[in-house]
């Protein structure tokens, strides 16, 4: 659920999520009798609306089948790993979850239907957990990522996790990596040491804008 309007600007609408540090863009759509074109991503815009631009390090491409479910995955902070999420072929419903201890916002989750229609993306920044599943037969989805996949820093939670309660559509039953499927829930991941601590994601996010 969006929690807010941001600001619009040339190339798209940017939208603060219910969790803090989550955004969704809308982006303008240009239609002809050729197709359409659109602008995904503008560094230029994107540092105007955050504050900092996104060093895009890695970019990822996964083509996962209906009812596949990826996550709930992130990354040690700092650095963290932030991730700006489309959509381009079929349909996701993407899944960003406040996993940072200190956080008001702590366990908090919210939602955002992906897909080639409306050509939306999700911008998740460090500390953030980030899950999506396959609603349409096949999706493709692209990340950009603003840190290289570094498996020594790279943890999960489990997706299915009751605590957390994330609202998965009914009518498929969920496939999961065998990594994810012995994901820890968030209280273990919690008692384990491998959540993200809010102030830590703080400094780092001032970091990035130079404050």
């Amino acid at each position: 659920m969006v929690a807010g309007l941001s600001r619009c600007r040339y190339g798209f609408r940017m939208d603060a999520l219910d969790v803090d540090g989550a955004w969704v863009f809308t982006p303008r759509i240009h239609s002809d009798r050729r197709g359409s074109f659109l602008e995904w991503f503008l560094n230029a815009e994107f540092q105007a609306d955050l504050g900092h631009k996104l060093d895009v390090a890695q970019a990822n491409c996964s083509v996962s089948l209906r009812g596949a479910i990826r996550g709930i995955h992130f990354s040690d902070v700092p650095p963290g790993q932030a991730k700006y999420i489309t959509c381009v072929s079929g349909a996701i419903l993407d899944v960003v979850v406040d996993i940072r201890i200190g956080s008001p916002g702590y366990g908090r989750w919210a939602a955002v239907p992906l897909n080639e229609e409306t050509r939306c993306a999700v911008f998740a920044a460090e500390g953030l957990g980030h899950a999506f599943i396959t609603l349409s037969d096949q999706a493709t989805v692209l990340y950009l990522c603003s840190t290289p996949y570094a498996p020594a820093r790279e943890r999960g939670v489990h997706p299915l996790d009751p605590d957390i309660g994330i609202a998965w559509p009914e009518g498929a039953a969920p496939i999961l990596s065998d990594k994810d499927a012995a994901a820890p829930s968030l209280a273990q991941a919690r008692s384990a040491g491998l959540l993200p601590d809010y102030a830590a994601c703080l400094a780092h996010a001032a970091r990035l804008r130079g404050a």
